[in-house]
């Protein structure tokens, strides 16, 4: 098997497991927590592990044959989603008013930006190689963060059709039709 379908199947394979584990593991638990700890606990990872994006630009570690078209946008794009997850995080823990639209805004760009380089690394044809010490990135970071971002639009959108007026109180005030004769 040559080394780009190797690389593609391991990134699969993680996605596919982090789906998974998300499936199983997370989804259950994240619909029993308070919304607002939820996003709590799948924005925050990202404060981290989005700054490693930033390997990308640093000589040595990615082979010098790795193109700028997709390096350059890839590490800015995580060290703005990092910015972004520490600003939601703050936002949230402190519940601030604004929090939910932070997290709406980390989530599109962090998301988009994933899904970006993704697009990007296939358009200019990266190789595994040119990736050097950082193919961990794109192998073992980016799907399960992209999965997680799925879960943040999951609640988001469930928090958005919960807080809608009269949406959560449909039920309540549906009046059955009276049976004949009673």
């Amino acid at each position: 098997m040559n080394a780009f379908a190797l690389f593609g199947a391991g990134i699969l394979a993680n996605f596919v497991s982090s789906a998974v584990a998300a499936r199983l593991f997370a989804w259950p638990r994240l619909q029993n927590t308070d919304p607002n700890r939820a996003l709590t606990l799948l924005v925050a990872p990202h404060m981290f592990l989005r700054f490693i994006g930033l390997s990308f630009l640093v000589p040595g570690v990615v082979s010098p044959l790795l193109l700028a078209g997709f390096a350059v946008p890839a590490a800015y794009g995580d060290f703005i989603a990092g910015i972004l997850a520490i600003v939601a995080t703050i936002a949230l823990v402190n519940r601030a008013s604004w929090a939910t639209r932070s997290v709406w805004l980390f989530n599109l760009w962090g998301a988009a930006d994933l899904l970006f380089a993704f697009y990007q690394g296939r358009q200019v044809g990266i190789q595994p190689g040119m990736l050097g010490a950082a193919f961990f990135i794109v192998t073992a970071l980016a799907p399960p963060l992209l999965v997680t971002h799925v879960l943040i639009f999951r609640l988001l959108v469930r928090q958005q059709t919960a807080s809608e007026p009269g949406r959560s109180h449909r039920l309540e005030h549906v009046e059955l039709p009276s049976r004949p004769g009673r």
